[in-house]
């Protein structure tokens, strides 16, 4: 024991606890053989240990020699080492009813993405090689062709998102120069990123037109100038405003623009290939119809309603495609292989709407019809509702989800939620437990309840997902 091999001396209590505290070659002794980890972990995971056991004492926290022997610190270095082997970038369930969820990933690939990726990754590749003719190709010519016949553009483009998207754009076009753009437009995204900001880093410069509620073709036609660059349309997918308003539609802003000889340009955001009204959703502008519009350049996202890996995609008319592909900033904003493969298996599958619907996840949870979601609550419900009695009751219940992704603001979906309201602990305490367990679990507190939204939760999960609830009230898994 520490105590016994160390002594105890003489000194105030602190200094004999910390004579207590077993040196490190001691301590490796203990769990040699025992940890199966790489012994560099192993020797920093003690010295880790001992280091906190050390400032514990010396500021004076509860600690006792019963603390320091090997019986106390053998399962609190395992516990601690076990930390340090669990990778940091983890999947979880998701139990939020957020389908594109931006701190849990956005949207989740299609098996067929998934099969790419491995491929790719897993061998070499034509990433920059033309097969044809045996030269160096070009990245972008992996997906260009697939991008123009989906959506009736000229040429397009893949950067690493859409801020870079529009930063590029901006850049290339209208560096010292001016872009007209609707003060009801001048959104900010996710991180604090702001339009005027992403213009201002471009070198162009702002010109706000409108109000914030209202604005007319007379004010952009006012704020043309000769050094107006390009006219500026925001899609406004991460807010709404309601009430008296006004905006100027593409096809006038078009028009506009072709009279004084100016591109226009508009970032759509959460750009979406498929009408999904028809599900109940908000009508979103699709880009095959901006397209159509006569939009010359068009950006939006390849991870959110496109429901694909991150990207930043530019589609347009050639004559302003090509020089934005020549911009040397677009290097530095370039897509890697895994994105590229991703981005290919997800447009191939939209040249079957219905498959897409049905296979691509994002769109399979958004287009879901509420009687499915019902019956995989009911199916988690009868795994759990029995084991957990009298630690917990479980309900079903009537909830909305949300699109998320900074898409479709205020649209709800009807969904079904499972509900759970602990006997003898707080639901906070709940909350903590299953988001740090394994696999963590997120869900939302609403009235003292946590909820499961089973729009976002898989089918495949189910299993897990109960297991995980079972082990949070320290009862056996079903």
């Amino acid at each position: 024991m520490a105590n016994a091999e160390h002594g105890t001396g003489g000194g105030s209590p602190n200094q004999q606890l910390l004579r207590l505290i077993p040196k490190v070659d001691e301590f490796l002794g203990w769990v040699e053989g025992a940890a199966d980890a790489p012994a560099l972990l192993v020797k920093g995971t003690v010295r880790e240990l001992l280091a906190e056991l050390r400032s514990a004492i010396l500021a004076g926290e509860p600690v006792s020699a019963a603390d320091l022997d090997r019986a106390a610190l053998t399962p609190a270095f395992e516990a601690k080492l076990a930390v340090k082997l669990t990778p940091n970038f983890r999947t979880v369930i998701n139990g939020t009813g957020v389908v594109v969820h931006t701190n849990l990933g956005r949207s989740i690939l299609p098996e067929s993405a998934m099969a790419m990726l491995q491929q790719v990754g897993g061998r070499y590749s034509n990433l920059e090689f033309d097969l044809t003719t045996g030269r160096r190709g070009s990245r972008y010519s992996l997906v260009e062709e697939l991008l123009c016949e989906l959506t009736g553009a000229e040429a397009g483009l893949v950067v690493n998102n859409n801020a870079a998207a529009v930063l590029l754009v901006l850049e290339t076009l209208a560096a010292g120069r001016e872009v007209v753009v609707s003060r009801g437009q001048l959104v900010e995204i996710g991180g604090s990123f702001r339009i005027p900001d992403v213009m201002a880093k471009s070198g162009a410069t702002l010109v706000e037109v409108g109000a914030t509620n209202r604005t007319h073709l007379r004010d952009y036609q006012a704020a043309i100038t000769d050094q107006a660059a390009l006219l500026l349309k925001v899609h406004t997918s991460n807010f709404k405003v309601i009430g008296f308003t006004s905006e100027v539609s593409l096809e006038e802003l078009v028009a506009l623009a072709g009279q004084h000889g100016l591109p226009v340009m508009e970032d759509l955001g959460s750009g979406c290939f498929v009408d999904l009204s028809r599900f109940g959703l908000a009508k979103e502008p699709t880009v095959q119809e901006v397209v159509r519009a006569g939009v010359d350049v068009v950006t939006f996202s390849g991870d959110k309603l496109l429901g694909g890996p991150q990207a930043g995609i530019i589609l347009g008319r050639r004559k302003y495609i090509d020089r934005i592909k020549k911009n040397p900033m677009n290097r530095a904003l370039r897509i890697d292989k895994f994105t590229l493969a991703g981005l290919e298996a997800i447009l191939r599958l939209y040249f079957d709407e219905e498959k897409a619907l049905s296979a691509i996840p994002t769109l399979a949870m958004l287009s879901m019809p509420l009687e499915v979601i019902e019956r995989r609550a009911k199916r988690l419900v009868r795994r759990i509702r029995a084991a957990l009695a009298g630690r917990c009751e479980v309900q079903l219940l009537p909830i909305e989800s949300r699109v998320g992704g900074g898409a479709l603001p205020e649209q709800g979906l009807a969904s079904r939620a499972v509900a759970l309201l602990p006997a003898d602990r707080s639901v906070n305490s709940l909350e903590v437990d299953l988001r740090r367990g394994t696999p963590p679990v997120v869900g939302r507190i609403e009235a003292d309840r946590f909820l499961l939204d089973m729009r976002t939760v898989a089918d495949d999960e189910i299993t897990e997902l109960a297991a995980s609830l079972c082990r949070a009230f320290g009862v056996a898994p079903v």
